[in-house]
């Protein structure tokens, strides 16, 4: 886990993405992902040299067999704040809508309900959990289907909810924080949803392990080439290297 504190501490301060003072919510899924984060914030409040607090916020969406009380226990050992915001999602998307792609449906009913969680509190910052590989699939994702160079921002201001959305994980690759996860044997929640299969990101995952083969750094050239080129946003505002 120290190697992952290291590398979420340079990728917070390189981005500049938490103040003095403020409060950081945590978006938990349940996935591995969101887990790290919380768990990587937590220790950084302890010791970072901008004090903060951390709270984690998770969206209840009701998927039949889905529960969340094992992550409830860990937050309360982390001595984190856990907010549950229930939503009927899945009663809206699949019994009453009947969604045939109901993806992108329960993604904007997700980002709902976080905002209203996160305005009823009084947050205004929230870290989510995309790492390394993220970023390089989403680059590849987006020349490949768009036919335009681009990838979501270490740090995003959201107007419309004036919310900020932070990506602490980005110097991490997906390896160490599957391997982190197992370690510290975390409440990975498993989604039974019966959306939740194959997708394009799975398709650009298997093709830059394939091509990986060949050329072994070519993750690193990627993400090297958002920072150097660079894309709007992903320039080090502190960066040490």
């Amino acid at each position: 886990m120290q190697e992952i504190l290291g590398l979420v501490r340079r990728c917070v301060t390189d981005y500049d993405m938490i103040q003095e003072g403020e409060t950081v919510a945590v978006g938990v899924s349940g996935g591995k992902d969101s887990l790290v984060t919380l768990t990587a914030l937590a220790r950084l409040s302890k010791f970072y040299q901008k004090p903060f607090k951390v709270v984690a916020i998770t969206v209840e969406t009701g998927v039949p067999g889905m529960s969340f009380d094992a992550v409830a226990d860990y937050c309360a050992a982390l001595g984190v704040e856990y907010i549950r915001a229930n939503v009927p999602i899945y009663e809206i998307v699949f019994l009453e809508r009947k969604e045939k792609n109901p993806c992108s449906l329960c993604a904007k009913l997700r980002r709902g309900a976080l905002s209203t969680a996160m305005n009823e509190h009084g947050i205004k910052t929230i870290a989510l959990g995309h790492h390394y590989d993220d970023a390089v699939e989403t680059l590849l994702m987006n020349l490949l289907f768009e036919g335009r160079i681009g990838c979501f921002q270490p740090v995003t201001y959201l107007s419309r909810s004036d919310v900020t959305q932070i990506r602490p994980l980005l110097y991490v690759k997906e390896q160490q924080v599957r391997n982190v996860a197992a370690k510290l044997d975390l409440p990975i929640v498993h989604n039974p949803c019966p959306a939740n299969g194959e997708t394009r990101r799975q398709e650009v995952k298997e093709l830059i392990e394939s091509l990986s083969e060949r050329y072994p750094d070519l993750k690193q050239k990627l993400f090297g080439a958002m920072q150097r080129y660079p894309l709007y946003g992903w320039d080090t505002k502190n960066s040490e290297k």
